[in-house]
């Protein structure tokens, strides 16, 4: 192996919600070390500027428009991939939604409907579509994004809390059941970090107190090399020194 091999080199990674904020910075930095990207976002425009960030650290990226509501989508993906990839070494499940922050009995059905899809479904979903192919990997890894929101009871905080708690028994779970395998699966809390649901949950908050998406991204990629080998663990971000 020569010096200037890079320490994803054709390895194959999947992130959801990588338009913008965390999973923007991550899908950059997974590319910037040797990683074939395939962003997973609802927007256009967003995907389009994070591919020309990647391509600007000389890495590759898929393209991919989808809405995590959309399961059958989800499951066509998973199709897709393996008649392109056949593996997938990489999973990053970043995608979210705060939904509303106020009472349980004031929160609107179809809000809550959509937070749980995005925050908890669509997660179950990918890992439904994408475990065949994570163990086509010689060291699968699968990285999701809570919430100290998940851990901690907090007035009005209900359905963010809840998607949050339930996301983690998945994960935890799923971790279980691959514990034998090459498969490592992990929970990430990112806790304050510079990103658009944060300034809508916390509006009063000076962004420059907290640390940014680039910070956060380095500390995810870790929990996604190869040689990270814990499992069923949740890793709480560290903050810059300079905060």
């Amino acid at each position: 192996m020569t010096d200037n091999v890079k320490p994803l080199q054709d390895r194959i990674a999947l992130v959801t919600g990588a338009s913008r904020g965390i999973g923007a910075a991550t899908a950059v930095r997974l590319a910037e070390l040797g990683a074939h990207v395939v962003l997973v976002a609802r927007t256009q425009g967003g995907l389009e500027e994070v591919d020309d960030a990647i391509r600007k650290v000389g890495g590759t990226a898929t393209l991919t428009l989808l809405d995590l509501t959309d399961f059958t989508a989800i499951d066509k993906l998973g199709a897709a991939m393996f008649e392109r990839y056949k593996k997938l070494d990489i999973l990053v499940g970043n995608a979210g939604l705060l939904g509303t922050l106020g009472p349980l009995g004031h929160t609107d059905p179809q809000v809550w409907d959509q937070t749980m899809a995005v925050n908890v479904t669509a997660n179950w979903r990918l890992i439904r579509g994408m475990d065949p192919l994570l163990r086509q990997s010689d060291a699968g890894r699968a990285v999701f994004l809570t919430s100290t929101a998940g851990q901690r009871a907090r007035a009005y905080w209900g359905i963010y809390a809840v998607s949050k708690a339930a996301l983690e028994m998945m994960i935890k779970t799923y971790a279980q059941e691959v514990e034998k395998t090459n498969i490592r699966v992990n929970l990430f809390n990112p806790t304050g970090t510079r990103t658009g649901m944060r300034a809508e949950a916390f509006p009063g908050e000076d962004p420059m107190t907290i640390k940014t998406p680039e910070y956060v991204a380095e500390q995810i990629v870790e929990l996604a090399l190869p040689d990270f080998t814990a499992n069923g663990q949740t890793i709480k971000a560290t903050n810059p020194p300079d905060l």
